[in-house]
């Protein structure tokens, strides 16, 4: 396994000044935690004194209620039996992370930024201002010189046809799967569910998979989409018992490529680059023992209700017809709204009781005193998760993320270095994340990370696992090559 290659940023952690002071919090985090069953204990002993007060001891006092009430018991026995057998039936099943795989685009693929610049001009398509204005974007982005783009879009002029956007497609999607496949040593044809953002009857056509599988597509969603895939295969699996199912992500850039000259429709060019992800999970009880991961929530929010909301990411056309997708100025305010009204909702299933009352009760001084408001801030969410996959769709996204959540520079570590080596890969990115925690060895057992996805409508969707183990690297993992060279530094940019 790599070991991490800046022995200082191992050494980055949280934890209070005063030692006294963390004895004393964690004491009182774990009576308020268990306040119910302390309060439970002195009445069950009253309870138990009050029914066993009279002289015969437990074991006769039992007896003779059997005795009398016999046919009672007899009667109750089944329905008893029955009841426990209806429950156990109709549980939640548990939703387990087998393996996962992230596409590696090929080295000719890749366009460090004077390639990117040089085959702008060269398509004649952009004016002066525009070539500045991507060179200026590409500088502050955040991305790194290793980053790829379809083939097609390499052609001068760049040819972006059905064809190959096809070519695109299969070739991230098969090279996940593949891998995937190969290190799981599963079979298609033992796949029950299949989950695509892209065509699935591609995928079902190129490994034969049985004709009953049960398949859909989430094409529009926009970089969000890997997380409501993932919560669409949790809620099939609780129906379709004792079966696998694959959720693949990605992005088709070589249609989606703007040639027009309006500057917040160039903006997705300069980021966006070739990737995908294929997640296998599985429902079985036995997969426990070799899967990686256990799903704890999925969150999701959607915002559309709000105009600003709704037309952010919005795919239009320009004064020439040209089709792209244009950001607002205003985005980072959007996303802050999104992940705040996502986290009212995942705070209470995740963050210890303590926290909820402290959070409440200034809720409650605000509203009873209202011409004096009480100071309220974003709930720590680092003492409910040890690692943070923030959705890399660039260096202001994980900025403002980073700044909300008050995160340390190690937890937003994982998206500035995905964003350096792969760009944007859309809904595919917090898996590149997940892989980059792995490779460096940080997964330890029990520990939980939390995935936070962000795309177009506007729409926040978060994912909580649970580490079965320590978890090990797949092989072939997209950092198995480069991990010793990273974290690199980006303060420059």
């Amino acid at each position: 396994m790599n070991k991490d290659s800046n022995p200082q940023i191992n050494t980055i952690h949280i934890q209070p000044t005063n030692k006294l002071n963390y004895v004393i919090e964690k004491c009182y985090d774990q009576v308020i935690s268990n306040l119910f069953i302390l309060c439970l204990i002195p009445i069950m002993f009253f309870i138990l004194h009050q029914a066993f007060q009279v002289n015969l001891d437990f074991i006769e006092q039992l007896s003779l209620f059997l005795k009398k009430k016999n046919v009672i018991t007899i009667m109750s026995s089944p329905i008893l039996v029955g009841f426990g057998l209806v429950v156990y039936m109709t549980r939640p099943r548990h939703v387990f992370l087998v393996d996962f795989s992230c596409y590696k685009a090929p080295n000719h693929l890749k366009v460090p930024l004077e390639r990117f610049m040089n085959h702008s001009k060269a398509t004649c398509e952009f004016d002066e201002e525009s070539l500045e204005f991507q060179r200026k974007i590409l500088e502050r982005s955040g991305l790194g010189d290793e980053t790829c783009v379809p083939q097609a879009l390499l052609l001068v002029p760049p040819q972006p046809s059905m064809h190959a956007a096809r070519e695109e497609a299969g070739q991230v999607m098969f090279g996940a799967l593949d891998n995937l496949f190969e290190n799981t040593h599963l079979k298609p044809k033992e796949i029950g569910i299949l989950g695509a953002l892209s065509l699935s009857a591609m995928i079902i056509n190129k490994y034969k998979l049985r004709s009953n599988i049960r398949s859909f597509n989430l094409g529009g969603m926009g970089c969000s989409a890997g997380l409501i895939s993932i919560d669409l295969a949790k809620d099939l699996l609780q129906v379709h018992r004792d079966t696998y199912a694959i959720v693949v992500s990605t992005e088709n850039i070589t249609q989606n490529w703007y040639l027009g000259n309006q500057k917040s429709m160039l903006i997705p060019n300069c980021l966006f680059r070739v990737g995908g992800s294929a997640v296998l999970l599985s429902n079985k009880t036995a997969d426990k023992r070799r899967a990686k991961y256990r799903l704890v929530h999925v969150v999701r929010t959607h915002c559309s209700a709000d105009d600003n909301s709704f037309r952010s990411l919005y795919q239009v056309q320009d004064g020439n017809g040209k089709s792209g997708v244009s950001l607002p100025r205003d985005l980072k305010a959007i996303i802050g709204m999104a992940l705040k009204t996502n986290i009212s909702t995942l705070g209470p299933l995740v963050m210890p009781i303590s926290e909820q009352i402290i959070s409440l009760s200034n809720v409650l001084l605000n509203k009873l005193y209202y011409k004096r408001q009480v100071k309220t801030s974003i709930q720590d969410f680092k003492l409910c998760f040890d690692h943070f996959c923030i959705h890399a769709g660039g260096r202001a996204i994980i900025d403002e993320l980073e700044k909300t959540l008050q995160l340390a520079p190690l937890h937003a570590e994982a998206s500035r270095m995905t964003l350096h080596r792969f760009g944007n890969t859309s809904s595919s990115s917090i898996w590149y994340e997940l892989a980059y925690i792995e490779a460096k060895g940080r997964m330890k057992r029990r520990q939980r990370v939390w995935q936070i996805g962000l795309g177009s409508g506007f729409k926040c969707n978060s994912a909580v696992w649970q580490a079965l183990c320590d978890v090990k690297p797949s092989i072939h993992s997209p950092w198995e090559d480069c991990i010793d060279k990273y974290p690199v530094s980006v303060s420059h940019i």
